[in-house]
Protein backbone atom coordinates (compact mmCIF):
# COMPACT_ATOMS: atom_id res chain seq x y z
CA UNK A 1 0.00 0.00 0.00
CA UNK A 2 2.71 2.26 0.77
CA UNK A 3 4.25 1.95 -2.31
CA UNK A 4 1.02 2.62 -4.26
CA UNK A 5 1.09 5.56 -2.73
CA UNK A 6 4.35 6.34 -3.40
CA UNK A 7 4.33 5.43 -6.79
CA UNK A 8 1.02 7.27 -6.93
CA UNK A 9 3.08 10.82 -5.50
CA UNK A 10 5.81 10.03 -8.35
CA UNK A 11 3.27 9.85 -11.19
CA UNK A 12 1.69 13.31 -10.14
CA UNK A 13 5.11 15.19 -9.45
CA UNK A 14 6.18 14.09 -13.34
CA UNK A 15 2.75 14.51 -14.89
CA UNK A 16 3.51 18.15 -13.42
CA UNK A 17 7.16 18.89 -14.84
CA UNK A 18 5.75 17.60 -18.24
CA UNK A 19 2.74 19.75 -18.42
CA UNK A 20 5.22 22.75 -17.63
CA UNK A 21 7.90 22.07 -19.98
CA UNK A 22 4.94 21.39 -22.36
CA UNK A 23 4.05 24.64 -21.64
CA UNK A 24 7.09 26.04 -21.91
CA UNK A 25 7.83 24.57 -25.47
CA UNK A 26 4.56 25.85 -26.43
CA UNK A 27 6.11 29.31 -26.15
CA UNK A 28 8.04 30.52 -29.42
CA UNK A 29 10.29 33.43 -29.45
CA UNK A 30 8.85 34.53 -32.93
CA UNK A 31 4.98 34.37 -33.66
CA UNK A 32 2.72 35.78 -36.38
CA UNK A 33 -0.39 37.18 -36.84
CA UNK A 34 -2.38 37.50 -39.88
CA UNK A 35 -5.56 38.74 -41.11
CA UNK A 36 -6.60 35.54 -42.56
CA UNK A 37 -5.67 33.84 -38.97
CA UNK A 38 -7.20 32.23 -36.84
CA UNK A 39 -6.44 32.10 -32.19
CA UNK A 40 -6.57 28.47 -32.46
CA UNK A 41 -3.70 28.15 -34.48
CA UNK A 42 0.15 27.80 -33.17
CA UNK A 43 0.96 31.34 -34.15
CA UNK A 44 3.55 30.19 -36.51
CA UNK A 45 4.27 32.02 -39.60
CA UNK A 46 2.10 28.80 -42.12
CA UNK A 47 -0.37 29.10 -39.33
CA UNK A 48 -0.70 32.03 -37.68
CA UNK A 49 -3.03 33.56 -35.02
CA UNK A 50 -5.88 36.33 -35.70
CA UNK A 51 -5.21 38.69 -32.86
CA UNK A 52 -2.28 40.04 -30.84
CA UNK A 53 -4.19 39.14 -27.28
CA UNK A 54 -3.71 35.71 -29.16
CA UNK A 55 -0.53 35.49 -29.80
CA UNK A 56 1.55 36.56 -27.08
CA UNK A 57 0.10 33.70 -25.08
CA UNK A 58 1.76 31.64 -27.17
CA UNK A 59 5.45 33.75 -27.63
CA UNK A 60 8.14 33.71 -24.90
CA UNK A 61 9.34 36.79 -23.02
CA UNK A 62 11.20 39.08 -24.76
CA UNK A 63 9.90 37.31 -27.74
CA UNK A 64 8.32 38.95 -31.17
CA UNK A 65 5.07 39.07 -32.47
CA UNK A 66 5.08 40.00 -36.24
CA UNK A 67 2.31 40.92 -38.51
CA UNK A 68 2.01 38.88 -41.94
CA UNK A 69 -0.12 40.87 -43.99
CA UNK A 70 -3.05 44.24 -43.32
CA UNK A 71 -5.93 43.61 -41.03
CA UNK A 72 -7.33 44.48 -37.62
CA UNK A 73 -5.63 42.83 -34.61
CA UNK A 74 -7.07 44.36 -31.50
CA UNK A 75 -6.60 45.61 -27.79
CA UNK A 76 -3.76 43.71 -26.08
CA UNK A 77 -2.77 44.04 -22.16
CA UNK A 78 1.20 43.18 -22.05
CA UNK A 79 2.20 41.79 -19.02
CA UNK A 80 6.03 40.78 -19.83
CA UNK A 81 9.02 42.28 -22.34
CA UNK A 82 8.04 41.55 -26.21
CA UNK A 83 8.35 43.17 -29.21
CA UNK A 84 5.23 43.65 -31.65
CA UNK A 85 6.13 44.87 -35.09
CA UNK A 86 5.48 45.53 -39.07
CA UNK A 87 7.11 46.23 -41.86
CA UNK A 88 6.23 48.58 -43.87
CA UNK A 89 4.04 46.60 -46.96
CA UNK A 90 1.39 45.45 -44.01
CA UNK A 91 -1.04 48.17 -42.67
CA UNK A 92 -1.11 46.82 -38.59
CA UNK A 93 -4.52 48.29 -36.87
CA UNK A 94 -5.79 48.01 -33.56
CA UNK A 95 -8.96 49.49 -33.64
CA UNK A 96 -10.78 49.98 -30.58
CA UNK A 97 -13.95 51.29 -29.45
CA UNK A 98 -14.71 52.31 -25.38
CA UNK A 99 -11.42 51.22 -24.29
CA UNK A 100 -7.78 51.22 -24.81
CA UNK A 101 -5.83 50.37 -27.23
CA UNK A 102 -2.33 48.92 -25.52
CA UNK A 103 -2.54 48.62 -21.91
CA UNK A 104 1.52 48.07 -20.68
CA UNK A 105 1.03 46.51 -17.55
CA UNK A 106 4.81 44.41 -17.49
CA UNK A 107 7.43 44.35 -14.76
CA UNK A 108 10.07 46.70 -13.41
CA UNK A 109 13.02 45.95 -15.88
CA UNK A 110 10.60 44.37 -18.95
CA UNK A 111 11.34 46.62 -21.81
CA UNK A 112 8.07 46.42 -24.87
CA UNK A 113 9.15 47.36 -28.14
CA UNK A 114 6.23 48.80 -30.75
CA UNK A 115 6.79 49.47 -34.42
CA UNK A 116 4.74 50.30 -37.24
CA UNK A 117 0.91 50.01 -35.78
CA UNK A 118 -1.71 52.11 -36.54
CA UNK A 119 -4.26 52.37 -33.75
CA UNK A 120 -7.82 53.96 -34.24
CA UNK A 121 -10.47 54.47 -31.07
CA UNK A 122 -13.18 54.96 -33.60
CA UNK A 123 -14.41 58.15 -31.56
CA UNK A 124 -14.99 56.71 -28.32
CA UNK A 125 -11.48 54.80 -27.72
CA UNK A 126 -10.07 56.08 -24.11
CA UNK A 127 -6.14 55.91 -24.74
CA UNK A 128 -4.05 54.03 -27.95
CA UNK A 129 -1.04 53.41 -25.58
CA UNK A 130 -1.40 53.33 -21.32
CA UNK A 131 1.63 52.82 -19.43
CA UNK A 132 1.07 51.73 -16.18
CA UNK A 133 4.50 49.82 -15.12
CA UNK A 134 7.66 49.07 -17.34
CA UNK A 135 11.32 49.67 -17.00
CA UNK A 136 11.17 50.92 -21.04
CA UNK A 137 8.68 51.33 -24.24
CA UNK A 138 10.08 52.61 -27.48
CA UNK A 139 7.01 53.67 -30.05
CA UNK A 140 8.23 53.56 -33.92
CA UNK A 141 6.32 54.90 -36.23
CA UNK A 142 2.84 54.39 -35.58
CA UNK A 143 -0.25 56.38 -35.88
CA UNK A 144 -2.89 57.32 -33.72
CA UNK A 145 -6.13 58.99 -34.10
CA UNK A 146 -9.61 59.64 -32.95
CA UNK A 147 -9.03 58.96 -28.76
CA UNK A 148 -10.79 60.36 -26.45
CA UNK A 149 -9.01 60.11 -22.88
CA UNK A 150 -10.25 59.14 -20.19
CA UNK A 151 -11.38 62.12 -18.64
CA UNK A 152 -9.66 65.52 -18.38
CA UNK A 153 -5.94 65.75 -17.79
CA UNK A 154 -4.74 62.25 -19.38
CA UNK A 155 -3.23 60.75 -22.56
CA UNK A 156 -5.60 60.27 -25.57
CA UNK A 157 -2.49 59.32 -27.68
CA UNK A 158 0.12 58.09 -24.89
CA UNK A 159 -0.87 58.14 -21.67
CA UNK A 160 2.42 57.71 -19.33
CA UNK A 161 0.72 57.62 -15.32
CA UNK A 162 3.53 54.54 -13.96
CA UNK A 163 2.96 53.23 -10.80
CA UNK A 164 4.54 50.40 -8.97
CA UNK A 165 6.39 47.95 -9.61
CA UNK A 166 7.73 50.20 -12.12
CA UNK A 167 10.92 53.01 -10.01
CA UNK A 168 12.47 54.01 -13.47
CA UNK A 169 11.01 54.29 -16.78
CA UNK A 170 12.10 55.46 -19.82
CA UNK A 171 9.93 56.42 -23.05
CA UNK A 172 10.50 56.77 -26.61
CA UNK A 173 8.25 57.85 -29.00
CA UNK A 174 10.18 58.20 -32.55
CA UNK A 175 8.59 59.51 -36.18
CA UNK A 176 5.06 58.86 -33.72
CA UNK A 177 1.46 60.93 -35.23
CA UNK A 178 -0.81 61.85 -32.98
CA UNK A 179 -3.90 63.31 -34.41
CA UNK A 180 -7.59 63.60 -34.21
CA UNK A 181 -7.63 63.04 -30.42
CA UNK A 182 -10.33 66.23 -29.83
CA UNK A 183 -11.63 65.52 -26.27
CA UNK A 184 -11.69 68.77 -24.28
CA UNK A 185 -8.88 68.77 -21.21
CA UNK A 186 -6.98 65.65 -22.81
CA UNK A 187 -3.26 65.67 -24.29
CA UNK A 188 -1.66 63.90 -27.19
CA UNK A 189 0.47 62.44 -24.33
CA UNK A 190 0.77 62.92 -20.85
CA UNK A 191 3.08 62.00 -18.43
CA UNK A 192 2.13 62.07 -14.50
CA UNK A 193 4.61 59.52 -12.90
CA UNK A 194 2.98 57.99 -9.21
CA UNK A 195 5.06 59.67 -6.11
CA UNK A 196 8.84 58.14 -6.46
CA UNK A 197 8.70 57.23 -10.12
CA UNK A 198 10.96 58.79 -12.35
CA UNK A 199 10.03 58.97 -15.76
CA UNK A 200 12.74 60.38 -18.64
CA UNK A 201 10.56 60.31 -22.04
CA UNK A 202 11.82 61.36 -25.61
CA UNK A 203 9.69 62.21 -28.53
CA UNK A 204 11.62 62.45 -31.56
CA UNK A 205 10.39 63.25 -35.61
CA UNK A 206 6.78 63.44 -33.75
CA UNK A 207 4.14 65.26 -35.15
CA UNK A 208 0.90 66.18 -32.91
CA UNK A 209 -1.58 67.45 -34.47
CA UNK A 210 -5.17 68.59 -34.32
CA UNK A 211 -5.59 67.40 -30.78
CA UNK A 212 -7.51 69.06 -28.25
CA UNK A 213 -4.05 69.43 -26.41
CA UNK A 214 -0.39 68.30 -27.29
CA UNK A 215 1.90 67.91 -24.54
CA UNK A 216 1.85 67.64 -20.85
CA UNK A 217 3.75 66.70 -18.49
CA UNK A 218 2.65 66.43 -14.39
CA UNK A 219 6.35 65.35 -12.98
CA UNK A 220 9.34 63.73 -14.95
CA UNK A 221 11.83 65.14 -17.76
CA UNK A 222 10.59 65.27 -21.47
CA UNK A 223 13.08 65.72 -24.56
CA UNK A 224 11.74 66.64 -27.91
CA UNK A 225 13.61 67.42 -31.06
CA UNK A 226 12.40 67.92 -34.47
CA UNK A 227 8.93 67.79 -33.55
CA UNK A 228 5.85 69.70 -34.17
CA UNK A 229 3.01 70.61 -32.07
CA UNK A 230 0.26 72.43 -34.45
CA UNK A 231 -3.62 72.81 -35.14
CA UNK A 232 -4.38 71.30 -31.29
CA UNK A 233 -7.11 73.25 -29.67
CA UNK A 234 -5.33 73.90 -26.25
CA UNK A 235 -2.00 74.50 -25.31
CA UNK A 236 1.02 73.05 -27.45
CA UNK A 237 3.47 72.14 -24.63
CA UNK A 238 2.86 72.27 -20.85
CA UNK A 239 5.17 71.70 -18.40
CA UNK A 240 3.18 71.34 -14.84
CA UNK A 241 5.38 70.26 -12.53
CA UNK A 242 7.71 68.65 -14.94
CA UNK A 243 10.54 69.37 -17.17
CA UNK A 244 9.75 70.29 -20.90
CA UNK A 245 12.83 70.32 -23.12
CA UNK A 246 12.56 71.72 -27.01
CA UNK A 247 14.93 71.40 -28.99
CA UNK A 248 14.34 72.45 -33.03
CA UNK A 249 10.67 72.19 -32.37
CA UNK A 250 8.13 73.89 -34.17
CA UNK A 251 5.13 75.00 -32.17
CA UNK A 252 2.48 76.57 -34.35
CA UNK A 253 -1.34 77.54 -34.98
CA UNK A 254 -2.44 76.41 -31.27
CA UNK A 255 -5.79 77.70 -29.90
CA UNK A 256 -4.29 78.96 -26.40
CA UNK A 257 -0.76 79.19 -25.39
CA UNK A 258 2.32 78.08 -27.32
CA UNK A 259 4.47 76.73 -24.68
CA UNK A 260 3.79 76.74 -20.90
CA UNK A 261 5.43 76.15 -17.44
CA UNK A 262 3.76 76.60 -13.95
CA UNK A 263 3.56 75.00 -10.94
CA UNK A 264 7.03 74.62 -10.40
CA UNK A 265 7.41 73.20 -14.27
CA UNK A 266 9.94 73.72 -16.64
CA UNK A 267 10.32 74.70 -20.15
CA UNK A 268 13.96 74.75 -22.06
CA UNK A 269 14.23 75.91 -25.43
CA UNK A 270 16.51 75.70 -28.13
CA UNK A 271 16.68 76.66 -32.32
CA UNK A 272 12.93 76.40 -31.75
CA UNK A 273 9.95 78.33 -33.63
CA UNK A 274 6.78 79.68 -32.09
CA UNK A 275 4.36 81.44 -33.94
CA UNK A 276 0.89 82.44 -34.95
CA UNK A 277 -0.84 80.62 -31.33
CA UNK A 278 -3.77 82.18 -30.07
CA UNK A 279 -2.81 82.77 -26.86
CA UNK A 280 1.06 83.52 -25.38
CA UNK A 281 3.37 82.29 -27.35
CA UNK A 282 6.49 81.86 -24.45
CA UNK A 283 4.28 81.75 -21.35
CA UNK A 284 5.94 81.66 -17.65
CA UNK A 285 3.30 81.05 -15.17
CA UNK A 286 5.37 81.82 -11.89
CA UNK A 287 8.08 78.62 -12.95
CA UNK A 288 10.51 78.50 -15.14
CA UNK A 289 11.49 79.61 -18.68
CA UNK A 290 14.85 79.30 -20.61
CA UNK A 291 15.61 80.32 -23.63
CA UNK A 292 18.80 79.73 -25.54
CA UNK A 293 19.00 82.85 -27.43
CA UNK A 294 18.16 81.58 -30.51
CA UNK A 295 13.98 80.73 -30.92
CA UNK A 296 11.84 82.55 -33.16
CA UNK A 297 8.80 83.84 -31.47
CA UNK A 298 6.60 85.46 -34.05
CA UNK A 299 2.94 86.05 -34.40
CA UNK A 300 1.35 84.80 -31.31
CA UNK A 301 -1.31 86.59 -29.27
CA UNK A 302 1.29 87.42 -27.03
CA UNK A 303 4.61 86.52 -27.54
CA UNK A 304 6.25 86.13 -24.50
CA UNK A 305 4.93 86.65 -21.04
CA UNK A 306 6.59 86.37 -17.29
CA UNK A 307 9.99 86.25 -16.57
CA UNK A 308 12.10 84.41 -19.68
CA UNK A 309 15.76 83.57 -18.88
CA UNK A 310 18.13 84.05 -21.91
CA UNK A 311 21.00 82.18 -21.19
CA UNK A 312 22.89 82.67 -24.68
CA UNK A 313 23.38 79.65 -26.98
CA UNK A 314 25.69 77.88 -24.63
Amino acid sequence: MRKSVQLRIFAMVLFALLASAATAHAQATRTWVSGVGDDANPCSRTAPCKTFAGAISKTAPCGEIDVLDPGGFGALTITKCISIETDDASVAGVLVSGTNGFVINAGATDVVMIRGLTFDGLGTGLSAIKIISAGAVFVEECWINHFTGNGASTGAGVDIEPGAPTTNLNVSLREVKIRDNATAGTFAVFVKPAAGITVKAALDNCDIENNAGGLRADGGQVSVRNSQFSFNSGNGVFANGGTINLESTLISNNGANGAVAQTGGTVRTSNGAIFDNTGIGLFNNAATVISFGNNSIRGNGTDTSGTITNVGTQ
